[in-house]
């Protein structure tokens, strides 16, 4: 059965809009103010959590600011 121009315009419309809110939305995950902002709530969170070491984590968010600064100088 043959479909209606209508139904396929309205689809095709469907299809648009919700392509264009994809797009909105990983607009939003990839900004990257948004990627640090996730980052360091997610480690607040880790290093609140009673069984993580917090001076391990702080010793490895050192080291790898260290080597992150030492590339960057280079």
């Amino acid at each position: 059965m043959a479909r209606d121009t209508g139904d396929i315009e309205r689809d095709i419309e469907k299809a648009r809009n919700q392509l264009a809110s994809t797009l909105d939305e990983l607009s939003l995950r990839a900004n990257p103010k948004n990627l640090v902002a996730n980052t360091k709530q997610t480690l607040v969170a880790k290093v609140n959590q009673p069984q993580v070491k917090k001076y391990a984590v702080i010793a490895v968010g050192a080291v790898v600011g260290l080597l992150v600064l030492r590339k960057v100088l280079r």
